[in-house]
């Protein structure tokens, strides 16, 4: 491991199980166990898997009042989180002047406070743009001493209970402040796979003891950031960098409904973000272009940056994640295509090695989600 790479907690526990361990975003971090990709991959579909997703940034904002905190949150995200109810989270993203996509998180309603949780590789750059932005009235936290697990999968919520009873009722997007193990958490219901699940803040100190107690259970195994990709891309989820970066409207991302009705044109809090004018009007004059789903035929995955053309061969858009769905049991893949090729059903080729592959462009997600509604 190079001496400038981050750990987390769990770094012991991950070299313990095998872990084949990467440089992700500044951080030595397990890609895969002794199982493989694919195994975690389906164990986690079929059962739990336990991701250590500590390298993710954690922020906890308060102010004068709840509403003055929701108000300063929404000078930079188009999303609506005046009305937020308390124990409830709500996703969003960053914007800039130009309507382009900082990064994209998470914003829990936590009663007393709002809780944010940010991207690995973009959270210093979030931490200094919220401090720049925001006013001394609002105080910015971050969690330094706290890691945060994923525990996902359609087991994820039996296996929890055994700790915590009272998480059974939590829906989809619910929050709350739970002990486990006589340890302060705060969990959140959702994920990152497309699977029922729970996000669990934990203090530093007790985490390895958490993870242990949740892997104790038959059910319960680790899962590296491989299947984790293959997982949230069959879920048709955004990774921040690929499917998204500074140059991508939300809207040409098909992220509409990120931005709730009262922060849209006519909303009794329309605008008010950077990139408010460009992002605003995409949603009245649709965009030039849109994240897709793709279906490539054959076996033949197609990755990312391979470009998308026409049977002629003009250029229309580029593929942005890509790889094999072993849930789907077939290639799938994410991009960008020029409006007039968006459509559901139309066929583009992927032009990979000088070969032009039939794609469909398909409905997201690729396999169904599992939330708990």
């Amino acid at each position: 491991m190079s001496d400038s790479l981050l750990i987390t907690p769990f770094h012991a526990m991950h070299i313990e199980a095998g872990a084949k361990m990467v440089p992700f975003a500044g951080y030595d971090m397990p890609v895969q166990y002794t199982m493989g990709v694919k195994q975690e991959h389906l164990h986690c579909r079929a059962q739990a898997g336990l991701f250590d997703v500590s390298h993710m940034g954690q922020v906890r904002l308060t102010g004068a009042s709840m509403e003055a905190v929701a108000l300063a949150l929404e000078s930079l995200i188009p999303a609506d989180y005046v009305t937020l109810a308390e124990g409830r989270q709500r996703y969003g993203f960053f914007t800039n002047a130009m309507g382009g996509i900082m990064d994209d998180l998470m914003v829990t309603n936590a009663g007393d406070h709002f809780f944010v949780v940010v991207n690995a590789g973009c959270k210093e750059q979030d931490i200094a743009h919220m401090r720049a932005h925001f006013g001394s009235d609002i105080k910015l936290q971050v969690l330094n001493d706290r890691s945060l697990l994923a525990l996902q999968g359609p087991m994820a919520g039996e296996v929890l209970a055994r700790f915590a009873p009272e998480v059974a009722d939590m829906r989809f997007m619910d929050a709350r402040a739970v002990s486990i193990l006589g340890h302060d958490c705060f969990i959140g219901r959702a994920g990152y796979t497309g699977e029922d699940g729970f996000e669990i803040s934990v203090a530093n100190d007790h985490a390895e003891a958490l993870a242990a107690s949740l892997l104790a259970f038959d059910e319960v195994e680790w899962i590296g950031l491989g299947a984790r990709d293959s997982l949230r891309l069959e879920a048709g989820l955004c990774l921040y960098g690929h499917d998204l970066n500074q140059e991508t409207t939300p809207i040409s991302a098909n992220l509409n409904w990120g931005i709730q009705k009262s922060r849209r044109m006519g909303g009794n809090r329309e605008g008010g973000f950077p990139g408010a004018e460009v992002i605003l009007a995409e949603m009245v004059n649709g965009t030039i272009r849109r994240r897709v789903g793709l279906l490539p035929d054959g076996k033949a995955p197609v990755r990312e940056g391979v470009e998308l053309v026409t049977a002629n061969g003009d250029v229309i858009g580029v593929v942005t994640s890509g790889g094999f769905g072993p849930s789907l049991g077939a290639p799938l893949a994410m991009g960008y295509l020029d409006n007039a090729y968006s459509s559901i059903g139309t066929q583009v080729f992927a032009l990979v090695r000088g070969k032009q592959l039939p794609c469909r462009v398909c409905k997201m997600p690729f396999v169904e989600q599992t939330y708990r509604r």
